[in-house]
């Protein structure tokens, strides 16, 4: 079997542009793992259980309109996941 990385190693989880945000919160309804909860008034997505994120995952960044929410690029993953790896 492979090595595991702890969840909290890897720095995956979303960034949200708030001066792109629109508050449809397509991401909210998307997200399955509970990372998001909704705040303010207007109501705006906030990353609020970032570790829920699931590895990899993008699918709440294609379901958002606005293209407000951004990851690590896929080098970067690879990087985090090597760092994760050598320092366990």
């Amino acid at each position: 079997m492979g090595e595991s990385v702890p969840r909290e190693k890897i720095k995956w989880f979303p960034t949200i542009d708030y001066d792109k945000c629109t508050g449809c919160l397509s991401c909210v309804n998307f997200c399955h793992f509970n990372v998001y909860s909704i705040e303010g008034d207007p109501p705006k997505p906030k990353v609020v259980n970032p570790y829920n994120c699931m590895v990899g995952c993008e699918g709440c960044a294609k379901a958002c309109p606005a293209n407000a929410i951004s990851f690590p690029s896929r080098e970067e993953l690879k990087r985090m996941l090597q760092e994760a790896k050598t320092s366990s």
